[in-house]
């Protein structure tokens, strides 16, 4: 899954371990998320969601085009 977490951080200065304590989880979580290694929970996207203060559509893109 795409996504525009890197760029979000990036624009708040937020280093992954930055972003992963606001979030309660690792950087490598973080890191594995942003690479797109890994899809977030439901409850880990609505987190980053709410974090960003953006809908979950504008972070993450499901299309496989």
């Amino acid at each position: 899954m795409k996504n525009r977490l890197r760029v979000l951080r990036a624009e708040r200065e937020w280093s992954q371990a930055a972003l992963a304590q606001h979030l309660g989880v690792s950087r490598q979580a973080v890191n594995a998320i942003e690479t797109g290694k890994h899809d977030p929970s439901l409850p880990l996207a609505f987190r980053i969601a709410r974090l960003f203060d953006m809908p979950i559509e504008a972070i993450f893109d499901d299309c496989t085009d």
